[in-house]
């Protein structure tokens, strides 16, 4: 994930300046422990401001409302205590070239600030601290004590220092191309290695993007450097520093990451000024790339988890019912002890003391039966053994029965939520999260996961199923998990619909959406089908079996757990699970 650097931090509050001063801070809601947001308005608008202090994607930029859900956080309650209805009158950097921004609030523009919200992007050091007037630190996202660090703890109650200062040289528009180059090849080594450790403001993307824009390998050494090549670089060089120092940036997506400099070619290298940015603002850039990266990351985490969680709950579960299967299978022979029973009490004159077995005509068939006896017992205190025998596993399959059947069904319906973890594979977008989320919360809902700080999603969120037209034109519509199945089945279906499932295998429900007067032609009914074997357990098969019916004979027993249904007059079509479209 590429960091936020200099560059683009100023270029970040470059247009927050100008768009959002004065602004007037109306809400504070943190959405998760690296990232609190603050809600502004101006005569303009309304719009929130996120600040992050994740390790990797710290940052300050527009984001997105957040979630309808409740803030529990201490930090921005105290954030809310303290600065609500105030009014935010900069957005400034402490000092020259360093990623610490001084957020000010006053009672309104033009007085004095009361409060700085210091935002610190600087990677895993990153921070938002909170101070007043007198410079102490009032909040701060997290502490650092004296044993974390000795050189700069960061505690309530104590003055704010800023971070320590930097000792590289400072880039300056006036130095010469000659004392420019002597300082990056004084000591030969990589190009990109020693424009890094030689300047403030540089960073690893920014770097590889100056270098490759002069057409040159960032992996050679300086000493490899011709005349020209130094020129062109140095070109870039004054361009990166003008577009700094008029605040003109192009922000873009790039296949590593992004940039906010569009960097010159050959013919227009002597231009003094930056080409205007296009319709995507450095805002939309940042909170585009951070949230599908961060996204991304959460997404693999989580699903990570909850497939780990199946598995081991699944596995627990399969042993137990393979043991209840194997009990049951010894009460199957509950019957043949009776019968054993039946015939030894009906030949006692047979038996002998200290026999160990005894061979008797069986009742029906007269073919010879092999009793086992205990030589220590006579021939009635045998048969009683196995009259005792019977009725003992006669009551172990009373009472294993109904447990094998529920475990069964338990296993029946998380193999259901496994089977919706597999056909997400990989993150494509919101959606894929937030389906994500609803299975977690489903699992936590059921007692399969402990989450002691667990908060619930958004319940206000809209439910977006799967999305597809048939041939004929008609929409289907499919689940992403238990949750929507239900809410798929028992709420969005009607009279006219039809309703698809794989016949006794894990999958999403399906929902063929029909007019009145409407008849789903063949084609409709086999698309339906295969989309509804690819989003099952079987989707790898050649053919499934797919029973749809209207959605009235589809019920829910009583108790049952989310998305477990039973139906009834349903037909069966076999689905192609490799023939749904992409």
């Amino acid at each position: 994930m590429q960091p936020v650097d200099f560059t683009t931090l100023t270029a970040a509050c470059s247009e927050l300046r100008a768009q959002w001063l004065p602004a007037r801070l109306e809400q504070v809601y943190q959405r998760d422990r690296f990232t609190v947001s603050l809600a502004l308005r101006t005569m303009k608008g309304r719009g929130w401001i996120d600040l992050s202090w994740h390790p990797v994607a710290a940052r300050i930029c527009v984001g997105d409302p957040p979630p309808r859900i409740p803030d529990t956080f201490t930090f921005s309650e105290q954030l809310r205590h303290q600065l609500s209805g105030l009014a935010l009158v900069s957005i400034a950097p402490v000092s020259s070239w360093e990623r610490v921004i001084d957020l000010q609030f006053a009672k309104r523009p033009g007085e004095p600030a009361l409060w700085h919200l210091y935002a610190e992007i600087m990677g895993k050091y990153s921070n938002v601290i909170l101070t007043a007037q007198d410079n102490l630190v009032v909040t701060c996202a997290h502490q650092v004590s004296a044993k974390q660090s000795t050189v700069r703890p960061i505690q309530t109650g104590q003055p704010y220092e800023m971070p320590p200062s930097l000792t590289d040289a400072v880039p300056s528009l006036s130095e010469s191309q000659n004392r420019w180059q002597s300082r990056i090849s004084l000591v030969p080594g990589q190009l990109k290695g020693n424009l890094l450790k030689n300047y403030r403001g540089m960073s690893k993307a920014l770097v590889l993007s100056m270098i490759r824009s002069a057409s040159l390998d960032p992996e050679q050494s300086t000493d490899s450097l011709n005349p020209d090549d130094w020129q062109q670089l140095f070109q870039r060089w004054l361009y990166w520093l003008q577009c700094l120092e008029n605040s003109k940036f192009h922000p873009s997506f790039t296949p590593e990451g992004y940039t906010v400099i569009d960097w010159p070619t050959p013919e227009n290298i002597g231009a003094v000024s930056c080409p205007p940015s296009d319709s995507s603002s450095v805002q939309e850039l940042l909170n585009s790339y951070y949230t599908g990266e961060i996204n991304q990351e959460v997404f693999a985490q989580l699903r990570h988890q909850l497939t780990q969680k199946l598995n081991n709950v699944l596995a627990k579960l399969r042993l137990k019912a393979n043991t209840f299967k194997e009990r049951l299978q010894q009460s199957a022979d509950a019957d043949t002890h009776k019968s054993q029973a039946d015939l030894l009490m009906a030949n006692l004159q047979h038996w002998e003391p200290g026999m160990k077995s005894i061979s008797l005509p069986d009742f029906e068939t007269e073919k010879p039966v092999i009793i086992s006896l205990n030589p220590e017992k006579n021939a009635v205190q045998n048969a009683q053994a196995l009259y005792k025998k019977h009725q003992k596993l006669k009551r172990a399959r009373i009472a294993v029965e109904p447990l094998l059947a529920a475990v069964q069904e338990e296993i029946d319906y998380l193999e259901q939520v496994e089977a919706a973890l597999s056909v997400l594979e990989t993150y494509r977008n919101t959606q894929d999260l937030q389906t994500l989320a609803e299975i977690r919360e489903e699992l936590i809902q059921q007692k399969y996961l402990d989450v002691p700080d667990y908060r619930s999603t958004d319940k206000n969120a809209a439910i977006e199923f799967h999305r597809y037209q048939t041939p004929s034109g008609f929409e289907l519509l499919i689940g992403r998990n238990n949750r929507q199945n239900d809410q798929l089945t028992f709420r969005t279906a009607n009279d006219y619909d039809l309703w698809f499932h794989t016949l006794e295998i894990p999958g999403s429900h399906a929902l063929l959406r029909l007019k009145p007067g409407t008849v789903a032609e063949e084609t409709d009914l086999q698309f339906a089908a295969d989309m509804t074997a690819y989003y099952s357990r079987a989707r790898h098969s050649e053919q499934v079996p797919v029973v749809y019916t209207e959605p009235k004979y589809v019920y829910k027993p009583k108790g049952a757990k989310p998305g477990m249904v039973v139906y009834k007059q349903e037909r069966i079509v076999w689905g192609r699970p490799q023939q749904a479209p992409a």
